[in-house]
């Protein structure tokens, strides 16, 4: 393992010791993936990481973010909000109209930063999502100057199949549970492939390298984070 990924334990276990090991490795096939990589200990030092290193060297003016359990749980997302000198597309205001989010949400896709998370990271270092709308993988794919997203050790998975799999029949069904989508698999746990109205599996991207290179910038984060 290389020594810039030599991931420390969080406790002296079996458990800890083998996640470092498996962060360590997945971070070497992120960068070797042309994505810049950084590994954080949990969500707070994810946070900082981005704030304090990475969000100063992208210059940024504008900054966007996607739907993200794991991102909201850095404490980013307030904090940039807060920062006078960013002009934040925010595409969850709740006081504007479906139409204005809308509009927000294709503006964002011109962001000089764009945060969000991923549904699942596979061992050999590529990302695997599914959307609704699609903003969010259109994000991450171009467009944004800056791409940054926050990743728990829970989203890693063996392959691209297994990756599918995670999606389709845990964290869909668990996110339709959380928002209360009117979904089959709401109600049975897994995808039975439906037409629902409120289906939230519409738009699936795999992106196996970062192009230009750097463009994507991985926070790995030592925790189990989001769904």
């Amino acid at each position: 393992m290389k020594e810039e990924f030599a991931v420390a334990p969080k406790a002296d276990t079996p458990a800890e010791r083998w996640w470092a090991m498996r962060l360590g490795e997945a971070a070497e096939s992120l960068q070797a993936n042309n994505f810049d990589v950084f590994v954080a200990a949990d969500c707070r030092e994810a946070g900082r990481i981005f704030l304090q290193e990475i969000l100063p060297a992208t210059g940024a003016k504008t900054i966007s973010f996607g739907g993200s359990m794991t991102l909201a749980a850095t404490g980013v997302v307030e904090a940039v909000r807060e920062d006078a000198s960013l002009d934040v597309i925010d595409t969850f205001d709740k006081s504007v109209g479906a139409e204005e989010a809308l509009e927000r949400r294709r503006q964002a896709l011109l962001s000089d930063v764009f945060l969000a998370g991923t549904n699942a990271l596979t061992e050999c270092g590529k990302l695997v999502n599914l959307d609704m709308i699609g903003n969010r993988v259109g994000a991450i794919n171009f467009g944004p100057k800056h791409v940054v997203l926050f990743i728990g050790r829970n989203k890693l998975v063996e392959d691209v199949a297994a990756a599918m799999d995670r999606i389709k029949n845990y964290a869909s069904p668990t996110n339709t549970m959380r928002l209360d989508k009117k979904t089959p698999c709401k109600m049975t746990s897994h995808c039975t492939d439906c037409s629902s109205p409120d289906r939230i599996c519409n738009v699936w991207t795999i992106t196996e390298k970062s192009f230009p290179k750097g463009r994507i910038r991985v926070v790995l984060i030592n925790e189990d984070c989001g769904l």
